[in-house]
């Protein structure tokens, strides 16, 4: 029999809130968190604004001040998630075999402020100046390690670095380690922070970011007609993951049930979406049938929906060639117009979107919908969420390298 596996814990650091109530309110009030980037001068790009994240203080979730200048900060995102979804969770450790605990967490790119910071000194002052904290503080695994070492947990840890897939495919590959047996109780999701100049520079060389500088709250516009590149975003997206008879045996509040998950490579360009949109319609099908449910009984999808015009289209056809005359019926809405794009920490962030729209029977908005593009003509919840009943959702997660990924929820 396969193992049941129900989701108890939430956790979150995003450029709309830093705790589950304040992101979700943002959320559901259609609020967005882009602005002009403040932590560097960007004057010299051609995209100047993203979603930062706001008022985060490590020392809160027991990160002291020597090892907040040890520690990137997608890590020390992580570590504030993790605690947040293990406190909402109920777990006791101390109660818990924690060699039956486990986490894996995406991260698409790690600390480039690392590279870039100790670079200047490699050029200034020579090698013999660079930080012993170098390595382990860029590497993308250092998220799933640390929060290991904090907590004491023994069990299954890993890392996923799929571009903007790896949050996605963290929580999948944590739902089949549980699935398998491998584990009573996963940490699991994504985080990332890159919003320096060399990413900056590096995606508006490839022309995927937003230039509407001059209207930040409006730059991210998913499935609008005049929608002209995503939006950079940092943060960290984490949930708790237990079987069902874990979870049960401690009376723990069960938010949710992830039943299905779905991956597969587009095999077509490293950063250009398939045409036909096979790849992300191939990865919502096997979704489907792993989670033995048909394209109706889906109620919500939280579409990748990066607001570029690649994305959003292909998407759209994927998603029409997945769930055939349901398409037009399902409700499809992306938050990255509201949080802007977390990258690899998206598929962890929005799986906490499905979670909770299920929990409250809320369907947030894609907000700066105002121009319809015939390319892209499903019900994307336009800009006022939705107060319906939700019992079965789907996130979609799609990455550079044609990484596709998809993740279904249900109530439980």
């Amino acid at each position: 029999m396969k193992k049941r596996v129900v989701i108890t814990g939430m956790g979150v650091i995003s450029p709309v809130g830093n705790d589950i109530p304040g992101f979700w309110n943002s959320l559901k009030e259609g609020k967005g968190g882009v602005g002009p980037i403040t932590t560097f001068d960007a004057s010299a790009f051609d995209s100047r604004i993203a979603a930062e994240v706001k008022n985060f203080d490590p020392t809160r979730y027991g990160i002291s001040l020597k090892d907040i200048k040890r520690t990137a900060k997608f890590v020390q995102y992580a570590v504030a998630a993790a605690k947040q979804a293990v406190e909402s969770s109920g777990l006791v450790l101390d109660k818990e075999d924690r060699n039956r605990i486990g986490v894996i967490i995406g991260s698409g790119i790690g600390s480039l402020q690392t590279i870039e910071d100790e670079y200047k000194v490699f050029l200034s002052k020579g090698p013999s100046r660079l930080s012993p904290f170098l390595i382990p503080m860029l590497i993308v695994n250092e998220a799933s390690g640390l929060v290991a070492i904090i907590h004491g947990l023994k069990g299954p840890n890993s890392c996923v670095a799929t571009a903007c897939a790896s949050g996605s495919h963290a929580i999948g590959e944590a739902y089949r380690t549980i699935v398998y047996g491998d584990a009573d109780v996963m940490i699991t999701g994504g985080t990332e922070s890159c919003i320096v100049p060399t990413a900056l520079g590096g995606f508006c060389a490839l022309k995927a970011l937003s230039t509407r500088n001059n209207e930040p709250q409006k730059a991210s516009r998913p499935f609008d007609r005049d929608r002209d590149g995503f939006v950079m975003a940092e943060g960290s997206g984490l949930v708790v993951l237990e079987t069902l008879e874990h979870a049960q045996k401690r009376n723990a509040n069960i938010i949710a049930e992830i039943v299905g998950f779905g991956m597969t490579c587009d095999a077509y360009h490293i950063t250009a979406p398939d045409p036909e949109g096979f790849g992300a319609a191939s990865a919502m099908t096997i979704a489907m049938k792993d989670a033995h449910i048909k394209p109706e009984e889906i109620d919500y999808i939280n579409a990748h929906g990066t607001s570029t015009k690649l994305n959003d289209k292909i998407e759209t056809l994927s998603m029409k060639k997945a769930f055939g005359d349901h398409s037009k019926k399902v409700m499809v809405s992306s938050t990255k117009s509201m949080t802007g794009h977390l990258l690899g920490a998206a598929g962890g962030v929005e799986f906490l979107v499905c979670c909770l729209a299920i929990r409250d029977g809320v369907v947030p908005p894609t907000i700066n919908y105002e121009h319809p593009d015939p390319e892209c003509d499903l019900d994307y919840v336009p800009n006022v969420a939705r107060k319906t009943d939700v019992t079965a959702c789907m996130s979609n997660s799609l990455g550079f390298g044609g990484h596709n990924a998809s993740l279904i929820v249900k109530k439980f």
